[in-house]
């Protein structure tokens, strides 16, 4: 799996270049409406969660940290989860030329997919870095941990858009089945709230949320100047890593019948 995506890296490479190209080819906005977007999106859950809802980043009368930015940095995870499972299902489907009429290396296409949300995610960081210091909110050098705690995290990405790219191709059901799976993801993981507000029994489930290890540590490496916990992020990977290989294999095994169905 990992010699395969070395040899196919220039491929990968061009490939990301087209993708991030043509989801702003033709805007006049361009890259800026990414920017927007985030922005609208984060003015528009801080008002709802922040003001109307009264949420706040800490325990009682002590927040420990700005709550937009919490916020922020909890959509930069998700957002970076939600585009490429979303994605997943019709990723073949929408690339049926590369199915039928060329011989194409299929399984680099879940890649492209996780490198294009890697780079949307690096622009969120961007704009969350003017966004703290609009805020006056401080950000501390732990923050550049962020790319390793967020690793396991796309090695569990990957693995499960090779998955779903191959169940979606054969049984179509499964796009509607992960578009409702994601919004259930977004209020199950600690998003808009602490996970310490949860009962303790409720804490139990949410951890076991892929969400909420990477959305913690990178707030509290962000907000709070921690350094990661590394025995957390080093089981999250040896559970990655099989669940990368286990979706790769199926992914294999199942193409050969993906210009069959499409």
């Amino acid at each position: 799996m990992i010699s395969g995506v070395q040899r196919k890296a220039e491929l990968l490479w061009a490939l990301s270049q087209r993708e991030i190209a043509a989801r702003f080819k033709g805007s006049y906005g361009g890259l800026s409406w990414y920017v927007i977007q985030n922005l609208l999106l984060l003015t528009l859950y801080s008002f709802v969660f922040g003001t109307l809802f009264k949420n706040r980043w800490g325990q009682g009368d002590h927040p420990s940290g700005n709550f937009t930015v919490a916020l922020f940095i909890g959509l930069i995870v998700f957002n970076l989860f939600a585009e490429c499972v979303t994605r997943a299902p019709t990723l073949i489907l929408a690339n049926a030329n590369y199915v039928k009429k060329v011989v194409f290396p299929l399984d680099v296409l879940p890649v492209v997919t996780l490198i294009t949300a890697v780079f949307n995610a690096f622009v969120a960081m961007l704009v969350l870095i003017a966004v703290s210091w609009y805020l006056d909110s401080p950000m501390h050098w732990q923050g550049l941990w962020i790319p390793v705690i967020l690793l396991p995290l796309m090695v569990l990405i990957l693995g499960v858009t090779w998955l779903l790219a191959a169940l979606g191709t054969y049984i179509r059901d499964i796009n509607q089945m992960v578009t409702l799976l994601i919004s259930a993801f977004m209020f199950l993981s600690p998003l808009f709230y602490q996970i310490t507000a949860l009962p303790k029994a409720a804490q139990t489930w949410v951890m076991f949320n892929p969400l909420t290890l990477p959305m913690q540590e990178s707030r509290a490496a962000l907000m709070l100047g921690q350094s990661p916990d590394w025995a957390a992020l080093g089981v999250y990977l040896l559970i990655a890593l099989p669940v990368a290989a286990l979706g790769y294999l199926f992914f294999q095994k199942m193409r050969g019948g993906f210009a069959d169905v499409i």
